[in-house]
């Protein structure tokens, strides 16, 4: 079941990363599914960007996002959300634990997970997307890239909403 959860997670993911691109604006540089070469070089990929295998994405995503904030451990659909933030950037656990009214020290550790649960998804989705426009929107590459992460936000406010 839980492979369940972070398999339909990665898709939603894939659903706004795409394949290979090599944006003159992005810091990032070369970046496939949403992985920079430079996490790709870190995590063993030593093959040309343009040719990095889905697999091997999916297996960096699940390691380094889905793995390290506890993903498996919240509801489903503020998993989504949580995967989706740390994948493309901000401040998903502090974020988590604004939305949920826990102290905010950025560890997801038992208090958050138990205040996530009894937590309104819906209240907190609507939360976390806030803060994340927030976040996006005093981004310097906002001109370059505000447009896609507005829709990605607004993707997933309509899956949160479901």
């Amino acid at each position: 079941m839980m492979n369940h959860r972070f398999n339909e997670a990665f898709e939603m993911l894939m659903g706004h990363e795409g394949g290979y691109v090599n944006h003159p604006n992005d810091p990032g540089g070369a970046t496939c599914y949403g992985i920079t070469e430079r996490v790709a070089r870190k995590n063993g990929y030593t093959g040309d960007m343009r040719h990095l295998p889905l697999e091997t994405a999916r297996n960096i995503a699940r390691r380094l996002w889905w793995d390290r904030y506890l993903c498996d451990d919240l509801p489903s659909s503020i998993a989504l959300q949580i995967f989706d933030i740390a994948f493309n950037g901000g401040h998903p656990v502090r974020w988590l634990q604004l939305a949920i009214g826990v102290n905010a020290d950025g560890i997801m550790g038992p208090l958050t997970l138990q205040a996530a649960h009894q937590a309104d998804p819906r209240q907190v989705i609507l939360r976390l997307n806030a803060y994340r426009l927030t976040y996006y929107t005093a981004l310097k590459n906002w001109p370059h890239f505000g447009r896609g992460w507005a829709n990605r936000v607004a993707g997933n406010l309509l899956r949160g909403a479901q």
